[in-house]
């Protein structure tokens, strides 16, 4: 198949869509629960959906509108900093360190909308497509592209680094050895997402959008297995009750 097929808009509207569909799932998790991880994904899986449908309009028209473009920079950098947010608030038992990291993406969130909108863009290298990434923004060091790291960084080491954890906890654990599983895939997905940025950022794009199709995919399952305990405590409750008899 050609490399216009694999950079074909329908990609990120597809991602846009399933990704909608997404935070409907987390959203009503969270309001039967309130659980501050939940809420967390489902903000980190909108500002993927979201982005996603303009990666698709800039493909569709191809055009890049200056403002919306600055929307999408920041929204696509920082996702991951909200979804490591809620692997961070699920793992630990009490919300002090979570808050602390949410006061940090925050703070840094209004630093990156503050130097997108008051940054003269690259026009030159504000075209359609997935080569843009960041390099209207400036050189690679340059601000206020470099306000991608905190998220990026930061997201990445909590998403694997609290994904590692669980399966180490929960692997002996035959009643909750679905949320190991559901780690795995939370890796995996990260994994897929980081490649195929990293891909795009080292100038091969064709597959990007598939890819990212794929690792939202894989994220939202992992996410959706993982966000509770409920599964594993009425299997002991069945099992138990099954002894007793």
């Amino acid at each position: 198949m050609s490399d216009a097929f694999w950079s074909s808009w329908v990609w990120p509207l597809a991602t846009g869509i399933i990704g909608f569909a997404y935070v409907t799932l987390l959203v009503m998790q969270w309001y039967r629960r309130r659980k501050p991880h939940q809420l967390a994904w489902a903000v980190g899986f909108l500002f993927y959906a979201v982005a996603a449908v303009m990666e698709a309009w800039s493909e569709k028209t191809l055009v890049w509108d200056p403002t919306v473009y600055r929307i999408y920079i920041v929204l696509a950098a920082s996702l991951v900093g909200f979804l490591g947010l809620g692997t961070l608030y699920l793992i630990t038992k009490k919300r002090t360190l979570g808050n602390i990291y949410l006061a940090f993406i925050l703070v840094c969130l209004v630093v990156f909308f503050y130097g997108t909108f008051t940054t003269e863009l690259m026009m030159d290298k504000l075209v359609p497509g997935i080569t843009v990434g960041g390099q209207a923004l400036g050189s690679g060091g340059s601000f206020p592209r470099i306000m991608s790291l905190p998220f990026n960084i930061t997201g990445t080491l909590l998403l694997l680094g609290g994904s590692t954890y669980s399966i180490i906890k929960f692997w002996s654990k035959k009643e909750y050895r679905y949320r190991a599983w559901a780690n795995v895939l939370i890796i995996i997905g990260t994994l897929l997402i980081a490649g195929a940025g990293s891909m795009a950022r080292a100038g091969s794009t064709v597959g990007l959008y598939p890819g990212e199709m794929v690792a939202s995919a894989v994220l939202l399952a992992g996410f959706l297995m993982a966000g509770t305990l409920e599964k594993g405590a009425k299997k002991i409750k069945a099992r138990r009750a099954a002894t007793a008899d």
